[in-house]
């Protein structure tokens, strides 16, 4: 249980709570209120109840929802496979691992049933080195064991490793390449989006123009450091918001799977033999139809 003693009047608990415990949102935080988790004064209270000045907010952490991760025999299109890692190239709309209210049909249920993997991340993240959004596509590497996870996560830390992306954004990029180098931390606006912030963690995104639209630009981005939504989020901060993404983007735009957002080169040092191993996955049908449908219109 962690208790907080309030200086100044601060207004609704429900959003006192949510400030106070960066990990609440305001909707788990009435929900914990309504359990009787939160209190002031040592006092069960509602979520309209204001704090003041004086009070002792007492919030008690909630037991942790146990998961059983279970294999499922779900297709896989993997690129590369050896003893120690595994490459594959995950289809928009697969979540990467379980999470409470998610805990089948992901990418590691269906890796489970294919190899052992490391046992790193604990019980719901087994093998996963790095992740990529559920309607982000593209290509992630998998450790199948602990010395190869180590090895792996060594080189993201290092950032030596290789993470390319082919993304489709709203507007005309004028310049043929360039770098966003801006921190990324939790919006202050909503807890549920990330978002530039003054003392948010590094985050630096390359980028270059590949193709040209009526209204649209296909660019590349590199990632040089891998924050949570990072290009999702320094695209919209540049004015051009990736095209499909229901997060970040505009309420018009192209009809897709979500973001036209596809991790499409992935390169790495083998973590035994210290070979450096590059793969690349072609863009979903789904993207390059729009594509096409974008050269087409532009003709006419």
């Amino acid at each position: 249980m962690q208790t907080y003693k309030i200086t100044t009047e601060s207004g609704r608990i429900d959003k006192v709570a949510s400030e106070l415990d960066p990990t609440l949102s305001r909707s788990a935080a009435k929900e914990m209120i309504d359990s009787g988790l939160i209190k002031i004064n040592d006092t069960v209270i509602k979520a309209k109840t204001t704090v003041k000045a004086g009070d002792i907010v007492s919030i008690t952490a909630r037991e942790p929802e146990t998961l059983e991760v279970i294999p499922e025999d779900i297709p896989l299109d993997i690129v590369y496979e050896d003893d120690d890692v595994i490459v594959v190239n995950k289809p928009q709309g697969m979540v990467v691992h379980p999470a409470p209210g998610h805990t089948s049909h992901t990418l590691v249920n269906a890796l489970l049933f294919h190899s052992p993997l490391s046992t790193i991340n604990g019980t719901y993240r087994p093998g996963i080195v790095h992740r990529i959004d559920k309607d982000t596509s593209g290509l992630l590497m998998v450790a199948k064991n602990d010395n190869a996870h180590q090895s792996l996560s060594a080189q993201l830390k290092a950032k030596t490793n290789l993470r390319k992306y082919i993304a489709l954004v709203h507007g005309i990029i004028e310049e043929d390449e360039g770098t966003i180098n801006a921190p990324l931390g939790r919006s202050p606006k909503d807890r549920k989006k990330q978002a530039v912030v003054a003392n948010g963690r590094e985050a630096v995104t390359h980028f270059k123009v590949l193709e040209r639209f009526e209204h649209y630009t296909l660019i590349e981005c590199q990632l040089e450091t891998g924050r949570t939504h990072q290009i999702r989020v320094h695209l919209k901060y540049i004015n051009h918001p990736i095209a499909g993404d229901p997060i970040y983007g505009p309420k018009k735009t192209l009809k897709g799977n979500g973001q036209f957002l596809h991790a499409s080169e992935l390169g790495f040092a083998h973590p035994v033999t210290g070979e450096f191993l590059t793969f690349k996955a072609p863009l979903p049908t789904i993207f390059e139809r729009t594509l096409e449908q974008l050269r087409l219109n532009d003709k006419s």
